[in-house]
């Protein structure tokens, strides 16, 4: 069950009801951690923090919930893969628009309302666990904010500037669950991190999508371990580190498939757009930021213009910082009307230009004319997108990098600044494990 994803998750209980043995973690695991109110008393036993949440079998109920949890929340329906239907709504209209768009609602199949922690950082954690002992595979901090589906967000093994205290509590949470939960083999924990604080938000009891990452970044085979653990070996007897430590740093970034649907939407959310990724290993994280987006079929330009357009939310000291960061790499910014005036008073220097519907020449005109040369644009998600969709299309024709989110810009920073500097090198994996 345990390396089939969510499907065979739920059909554990079936199976063992006629007389299949289920190895590895138990249906009652299983349903455990699934089950949406068994899995929120078993975190209030623990004392383990969690975003509020609720489920809703009617519109009437979803707007109580959303009101006694507080904009913004995440809603999706039930029994979903892939972050389906998923959605961040931020005021009650929004609400009930979706509600009213939502799949089948009833209670069989209720819609479910999380607090969304906005400008929190997400992590995820994988381990294998028999029963007794718990091997921390890794600690993967997800490049873009929480919000973006865990799918399409890049991820860094080794995370950067995150205080012990955080990682210790990550682990920590971790060893807790799959104790509880009586896993056998592995499972995924998906966290944030908000003013230090660590929510838990997820438990897999299976393999995610990350195990075969995090296996070639430390060195073990965590699929191969813990099917060993399924039939019944322990950790002690495999002679397994239980926590291994990073050695070099490493990225996973997602592939998406825009370059073929010019037209589509670029713009990222908790619903899973990507089609595959791929992972760059490296001594910084700027090398293996540019790696991995060279190996996903994109390219850092190391000059140019830079086109900045941020929503409300992203008029912080991040955005600030980044805009330094590319004036600092010699590139000249290029801001849409609220964005250049908020740059304006942080002195950073900076070309206004119109929106698509303000007049000519517009952002797009620029595009066109080949005096952009990497788009970073955070649109909110309760706003029109028209302008976003013509940027879109624009720099997907041009074929630009598109960045959709600011941390996403910052690790471009630091991968633009490696590539100027070229400071390294290409390794094998068999070389860096065998350093």
């Amino acid at each position: 069950m345990s390396f089939g994803g969510q499907t065979p998750l739920k059909l554990s209980k079936a199976l063992e009801a006629n007389g299949i043995r289920i190895l590895g973690t138990s249906p009652d695991g299983i349903d455990l951690a699934e089950d949406r109110k068994r899995f929120g008393d078993l975190l209030k036993a623990l004392h383990i923090p969690h975003p509020k949440d609720g489920t809703a079998t009617s519109l009437e109920e979803a707007m109580v919930i959303a009101q006694g949890i507080g904009y913004p929340v995440l809603v999706r329906p039930s029994y979903v893969l892939g972050g389906r239907a998923m959605e961040i709504v931020y005021k009650p209209e929004a609400l009930e628009g979706y509600m009213k768009a939502a799949v089948n609602v009833s209670p069989d199949h209720p819609i479910l309302i999380d607090k969304f922690l906005e400008d929190a950082k997400e992590f995820d954690v994988d381990a294998v666990c028999d029963g007794t002992d718990i091997l921390i595979g890794g600690v993967m901090q997800h490049i873009e904010e929480a919000g973006i589906h865990s799918g399409d967000s890049a991820c860094v093994l080794m995370p950067q500037v995150e205080s012990v205290q955080v990682m210790e509590q990550l682990k920590d949470f971790t060893r807790k669950l799959a104790i509880a939960l009586n896993v056998r083999g592995l499972i995924n924990v998906q966290c944030a991190e908000k003013n230090g604080m660590v929510y838990v938000l997820e438990v897999n009891p299976r393999a995610s999508r990350t195990v075969p990452f995090v296996s070639k970044a430390i060195g073990l085979p965590l699929a191969k371990i813990a099917a060993k653990v399924m039939v019944g070996k322990t950790l002690k007897e495999l002679g397994v580190p239980l926590n291994p430590p990073p050695v070099h740093i490493a990225v996973k970034e997602p592939v998406f498939p825009f370059g073929k649907f010019p037209k589509a939407k670029v713009y990222l959310g908790p619903e899973m757009r990507s089609t595959g990724e791929v992972m760059a290993m490296s001594d910084t994280f700027g090398e293996a930021i540019a790696k991995a987006f060279i190996g996903a079929g994109g390219n850092l330009p190391t000059s140019g213009g830079v086109f900045i357009s941020v929503n409300g939310n992203d008029k912080n000291y991040r955005t600030v910082e980044v805009a330094k960061g590319f004036v600092s790499l010699g590139f000249s910014i290029y801001a849409t009307k609220g964005t250049a005036a908020f740059l304006g008073e942080h002195g950073i220097r900076h070309t206004a230009v119109y929106k698509v519907n303000e007049g000519r020449p517009n952002i797009v005109d620029y595009i066109k004319n080949k005096e952009i040369n990497i788009v970073i644009n955070t649109p909110m998600g309760e706003v029109s997108r028209y302008d976003e969709l013509a940027i879109g299309s624009a720099s997907l024709e041009a074929k630009l990098p598109i960045i959709t989110t600011i941390s996403a810009a910052a690790a471009a920073v630091k991968g633009i600044q490696w590539i100027k500097e070229k400071k390294s090198g290409v390794k094998s994996l068999q070389e860096y494990h065998q350093m």
